[in-house]
């Protein structure tokens, strides 16, 4: 496949191009707008958005809604930029058409950004979450330790209206997690029953306990010190 044409602007024959995932734009805004285009020249000054599948064939991956106006109306050509056919430049491309909405990372998010994506789902249409008290919901997830989680299930146990279900749902449309691994809990080495002496004895036993000893539970502090001695 010839990458010459990425980045251009190009007046392509209608039948190179196939619609794509389309709109799900009204047909009457379709049909209206188509009007206007027509009483004003036929020339979309807005371009269609294209990816090359093969050789002078496309596919529209932005602006779908000029490219039905266009076929609305019968253009025998329609202007297009061609992109590169990359999945990172189609999810990129639908975004700043708006035809996707943008998702945040919550494992990495500023209060900012949650409370203005928590903002967009209340505001909604039939929200889930309309009703949220947005000011509370945003503090308690933003001073969570929201970094490790895998799943957005702990958000429920934060007490800030969100419950499973459709409201947690609801997130998954505007959050998702890149979680990092819980840093790893390590005992420190005690190497000398001096050291040991300054452990309580439930230190010990969970010592003795993981080091694989038995029958530490009975044992009094100086036979545990003892004991892990001689490790």
């Amino acid at each position: 496949m010839s990458l010459t044409n990425v980045g251009n602007l190009m007046c392509l024959d209608m039948r190179e191009v196939n619609p794509g995932k389309g709109t799900d734009a009204p047909e009457f805004c379709i049909k209206a707008a188509g009007r206007v285009l027509i009483e004003s020249g036929g020339r979309n000054w807005v371009p269609v958005i294209v990816k090359e599948i093969e050789e002078d064939q496309y596919e529209v991956i932005g602006n779908s809604f000029i490219y039905a106006i266009a076929e609305e109306v019968g253009l025998e050509r329609v202007w297009c930029i061609v992109a590169d056919s990359s999945e990172k430049t189609f999810e990129l491309t639908r975004i700043l058409t708006g035809e996707l909405i943008p998702k945040v990372n919550l494992s990495t998010a500023s209060r900012d950004e949650i409370q203005a994506a928590l903002q967009y789902l209340i505001e909604k249409p039939e929200s889930e979450l309309k009703g949220l008290k947005l000011a509370i919901a945003t503090n308690r997830i933003d001073e969570a330790p929201r970094k490790y989680w895998e799943t957005f299930e702990p958000i429920t146990n934060l007490k800030c209206g969100i419950t499973k279900g459709k409201k947690l749902d609801a997130l998954k449309e505007v959050f998702y997690l890149t979680p990092q691994s819980e840093p790893e809990v390590i005992t420190p080495k005690v190497s000398t029953a001096t050291n040991l002496n300054t452990l309580t004895v439930t230190q010990l036993k969970d010592m003795a306990k993981k080091r694989g000893f038995s029958g530490y539970n009975k044992k009094k502090k100086p036979e545990l010190v003892a004991l892990l001695s001689t490790i």
